[in-house]
């Protein structure tokens, strides 16, 4: 995304980060500072990625969750985050509108990014989620929801949707807004403590 390693933000992405960020130029410039000090190469590697949040999670299995979480970062699917696609995922994450981190939430649960989410794909990234969740944590979940199988269910008839049916973005989004019972069911907010704790290091 044309990131210059010369230890100045370019005007142009500046501009732009601030049109469409929360954050000043000062805090902006500041972070590019650091991040560049973290990463000399100006990107975070999936593998970088990876260790952060296993680091986050050290009695549970993160990896494949954050497999997904980078995807669903990495908007020009190279396989790292410059700055600017790590800014926009800390914003949208952390402060964001709910719009903008519900069309996030999408993206994560779209795996094979064809525009539609599947109940196999849902399954995907509730199993992934669970390998978070230590098995005391588990044992104390509702009946209903206990099993990877059982919530990917159970989120499934929110949405009214049949076995091979598929959800668009415009559903997932409305459905989501109406229903907060899938919000907590989805639990896409888990990054945000993560981001969350970026951010504290890159200050």
């Amino acid at each position: 995304m044309g990131n210059s390693r010369s230890g100045a933000l370019s005007k142009d992405l500046l501009n732009d980060l601030k049109l469409n960020t929360k954050y000043s130029e000062e805090q902006l410039s500041t972070w590019y500072q650091t991040f560049l000090k973290e990463c000399p190469s100006g990107r975070i590697s999936k593998q970088q990625f990876e260790a952060i949040y296993a680091t986050f999670f050290p009695d549970a299995d993160p990896k494949a969750y954050a497999r997904h979480v980078f995807r669903s970062f990495d908007s020009d699917s190279d396989g790292t985050l410059d700055f600017k696609e790590y800014i926009v995922a800390l914003h949208m994450t952390s402060s964001g509108k709910s719009r903008q981190k519900l069309e996030w939430a999408f993206n994560l649960y779209d795996v094979d990014r064809n525009g539609t989410i599947t109940k196999n794909e849902i399954h995907e990234i509730v199993k992934s989620i669970f390998n978070m969740i230590s098995k005391e944590d588990q044992k104390i979940l509702p009946e209903d929801e206990n099993t990877p199988e059982k919530r990917t269910d159970k989120v499934w008839e929110f949405f009214g949707k049949n076995e091979n049916d598929k959800i668009t973005e415009g559903e997932f989004i409305q459905g989501v807004m109406d229903n907060k019972n899938i919000l907590r069911l989805i639990q896409f907010d888990e990054p945000q403590k993560v981001q969350e704790r970026l951010k504290e290091k890159k200050q």
